[in-house]
């Protein structure tokens, strides 16, 4: 019989830095306690075969990786052609694998499904050819991954986090040298995630176009990315003075969590959803509500996560009352906008790794 193993990787919620990670800047991330896992078993017919009770049906990929990505289908399978022609890219034998797929990460809330999911099965499936890969070439081989399937040009910063997160701990990333420093949470603290009831798709959002006008400032500066700018030469451009200004923020933030100062945090995070709204443009009303809502019942702060658009908004509240701050801010958003939110507590769980 042939050996079975079962690989996870974390959904990550974006504590502060947003549209900054392809400028190369810093972020700060919490890999959170909900997963895509993968239960893998090697074939011998040289197919990749994965199946999904909560995505459904069935796709099957050639494991040379030969397969059109943006072909495949149903829809999800894209996201395995893509780990799998990566994969193939980097030297994989193109050994087969059955794939079992479960997730308990939300889809379309900004908490990094999909980069979850590519990171599970880039694991699996290098685990069944015997391909070994160090944490951030596992990264690099997802965040490509995701752009041959989709077209979407995300930048690191999801990967990374899935793969790097430790328990109760968030992760501060430099996306141009990818350092990580583990930050503890403070245990007086809690990471509360709000969905809007406005689902997001980011291939069908204008990210794409957002990146693209925020990459033309860079480029008019003379610079490759805007992590050499300074706020001087993009005071006059918004899409640069959000990149400059959130940049700043995020070391302020790591900062701040590192010396445990609760009061600066919040204040840090209601900035950065403002700059993403006015400077950046990716907020929509709901979350521009949900955030007044969440600071309104007791929250020290909170901001969209994710690129924008819809989705989620993330809160940081009194350890001992995010329970009490969820139900008020829910029912607040609820009768003033009318839609249905869910609210999560999250922890900081380990990064990446072969459950079993």
């Amino acid at each position: 019989m042939k050996p079975t193993h079962t690989f996870r990787a974390p959904g990550r919620v974006n504590l502060i830095g947003g549209q900054i990670d392809y400028h190369e800047g810093w972020v700060v991330s919490l890999a959170i306690d909900r997963d895509v896992r993968v239960r893998a078993t090697a074939r011998s017919d040289g197919r990749v075969i994965a199946r999904s009770t909560e995505f459904g049906g069935e796709v099957d990929v050639a494991a040379d990786g030969r397969d059109d990505p943006p072909e495949t289908r149903p829809a999800w399978g894209r996201a395995v052609a893509g780990v799998t022609r990566v994969l193939a890219e980097l030297g994989r034998a193109p050994v087969g694998v059955d794939l079992a797929i479960s997730s308990t990460v939300p889809v379309g809330a900004g908490l990094s499904s999909s980069a979850a999911f590519e990171v599970a099965c880039a694991l699996a499936i290098s685990d069944a050819a015997g391909f070994a890969l160090t944490g951030n070439e596992l990264a690099r081989a997802s965040q490509r991954a995701e752009h041959v399937a989709t077209g979407v040009p995300c930048g690191i910063q999801d990967q990374m986090t899935s793969v790097c997160g430790r328990a109760d701990h968030a992760v501060f990333l430099d996306c141009r040298t990818l350092a990580v420093e583990h930050i503890a949470v403070p245990p007086e603290l809690s990471v509360l995630v709000v969905h809007s009831g406005v689902a997001r798709t980011l291939e069908r959002s204008p990210f794409a176009q957002r990146r693209a006008e925020s990459e033309a400032v860079a480029a008019r500066l003379g610079l490759r990315v805007l992590r050499d700018a300074t706020l001087d030469q993009v005071r006059p451009f918004p899409r640069g003075r959000h990149a400059v200004t959130e940049m700043q923020r995020v070391r302020d933030f790591a900062r701040a969590l590192r010396a445990r100062d609760l009061d600066a945090l919040g204040p840090l995070m209601l900035a950065s959803h403002a700059s993403s709204r006015d400077d950046m443009e990716v907020s929509i009303p709901a979350l521009d509500v949900l955030v007044d809502c969440l600071v309104e019942a007791g929250a020290y702060g909170a901001r969209l996560t994710g690129a924008g658009f819809g989705g989620c908004v993330v809160a940081i509240a009194p350890v001992g009352s995010a329970g009490t701050i969820a139900a008020r801010a829910t029912a607040r958003y609820r009768a003033r906008i009318g839609l249905e939110p869910t609210a999560w507590v999250v922890r900081g769980a380990a990064g990446a790794s072969r459950a079993e």
